[in-house]
């Protein structure tokens, strides 16, 4: 459950967040996404308890995070955008270490670390964080954040420059600490993989809010059902003037935006000589959802 009112961030004379308002009902997977300079890490460490917004009010899961931060920090877990670990470490110390701050007692703490590295398949080999691999170090970085089992999350980045592999892997991670409960607010490049996850997603440009919703929300909004029609002709020029086509993998391809139009270019397609290969439909992505704004 999120509930933001008005929130405003400005750093001297730079205004980084315009008056924000999001309202999630449900835990479960938040996106946030939009250019360089939009303001999305500066809400996700406003959501963290890193940053106080100059005006406005937050709340996270019952918690008022401006009146309360103490209260939102206990329930937390943070991950920054880069992984910054203790490289002179092993994993086991550096977990060991970050227990004793969560004020876990030694067993719990050292079942607790069992327990999410072998569910992050990430075997402790005794060696220094320093050598470990980006992907190894950002599976660490996790393992911390959930060591004190959290229920908000607030993860900046969580597969930047990872490998196609690892990041699909903790992709499906965050799918299933969703599944148990968790409310995760995350930000990404990776416009696919937010599409992917994300129960509801917000768009910032510039500092404010320019869409919210979930993602069939957001569909509706940007756009609805595009048709993809697939064809081969032997003579294209003997398609009307009227008809728009483009080259494609050896054939053509032109596109309908509802049943109407489908039918009328099938059909003249097949008047024409052509044969109809196949019909592809889809939404706008959110990359396309991002351009557009």
């Amino acid at each position: 459950m999120i509930h933001a009112r008005d929130v405003r961030k400005e750093f001297d004379s730079f205004v980084a967040l315009q008056g924000l308002d999001v309202d999630i009902e449900d835990n479960g997977i938040f996106g946030i996404i939009g250019h360089n300079g939009a303001g999305k890490t500066t809400f996700l460490k406003i959501c963290a308890g890193l940053l106080t917004p100059t005006s406005g009010t937050l709340e996270i899961d019952g918690i008022d995070v401006i009146a309360d931060p103490n209260a939102l920090k206990e329930r937390l877990g943070y991950l920054p955008e880069e992984s910054r670990l203790y490289d002179t470490m092993t994993i086991s110390s550096y977990l060991s270490f970050f227990g004793e701050i969560y004020g876990m007692p030694p067993r719990e703490s050292k079942s607790r670390s069992e327990e999410l590295l072998f569910s992050l398949k990430l075997a402790d080999e005794g060696k220094k964080l320093g050598e470990l691999s980006k992907g190894m170090r950002r599976k660490v970085a996790i393992a911390r954040s959930l060591l004190h089992d959290p229920t908000i999350l607030v993860y900046d980045e969580a597969t930047s420059g990872l490998d196609p592999m690892t990041s699909r892997f903790i992709t499906g991670f965050l799918r299933k600490l969703r599944d148990d409960g968790k409310m995760i607010i995350i930000s990404a490049h990776n416009l696919f993989q937010v599409e992917e996850i994300s129960d509801h997603v917000l768009i910032l440009s510039e500092g404010e809010r320019v869409a919210f919703g979930t993602m069939d929300e957001l569909r509706e909004e940007f756009g609805s059902l595009t048709y993809f029609i697939h064809f081969r002709i032997a003579d294209a020029s003997s398609l009307g003037e009227h008809l728009l086509f483009s080259p494609d993998d050896g054939g053509y391809v032109s596109t309908a935006k509802d049943i109407d139009q489908l039918n009328r270019i099938t059909s003249e397609i097949d008047a024409a000589g052509g044969n109809v290969e196949r019909i592809e439909s889809r939404y706008p992505s959110l990359e396309e959802m991002l351009m557009a704004v």
